[in-house]
C-alpha cells in the first residue's frame, strides 16, 4: 500500500519561504506523476503544481507560477515544493498525491502565512 507523508509546513510571515517535502513509501514512485494540492478553510482542495514521471516536466496553477517550484528525487522517493514570496492567501493544508489519479490522501502539512 502506498503511503504519502507530507512535512515542512509551519508559520511564516508574508514574503517568507517554506520547503515542503512528501515522502512516498510503497508503489512504483518513479512511474507516477506527482502533484501538490492545497485546501484552505471553507474551500475545495485545489491543484498547486504537478511534475511528470519521466522528463520531470512541470505545470503550475496561476497563483503558484513564478513563486513555487515543484521537484522530485526518484532515488529518495520524495517530492518537494519550494514556496517563496508567500502571502496570507497561501494559508492552507498542503497535500501531495499522485497525478492525475489519486492514491489515499496523507495527513497534509499546515502552512500558515501571517504577520
Amino acid at each position: 500500500q502506498v503511503q504519502l507523508v507530507e512535512s515542512g509546513g509551519g508559520m511564516v510571515q508574508p514574503g517568507g519561504s517554506l520547503r515542503l517535502s512528501c515522502a512516498v513509501s510503497g508503489g512504483m514512485f518513479s512511474t507516477y506523476g506527482m502533484g501538490w494540492y492545497r485546501q484552505a478553510p471553507g474551500k475545495q482542495r485545489e491543484l498547486v503544481a504537478f511534475i511528470s514521471r519521466g522528463s520531470g516536466g512541470t505545470n503550475y496553477a496561476g497563483f503558484a507560477e513564478g513563486r513555487f517550484t515543484i521537484s522530485r528525487v526518484n532515488a529518495e522517493r520524495t517530492v518537494y515544493l519550494q514556496m517563496n514570496s508567500l502571502n496570507p492567501e497561501d494559508t492552507a493544508v498542503y497535500y501531495c498525491n499522485r497525478y492525475p489519479s489519486f492514491l489515499t490522501w496523507g495527513q497534509g502539512t499546515q502552512v500558515t502565512v501571517s504577520s
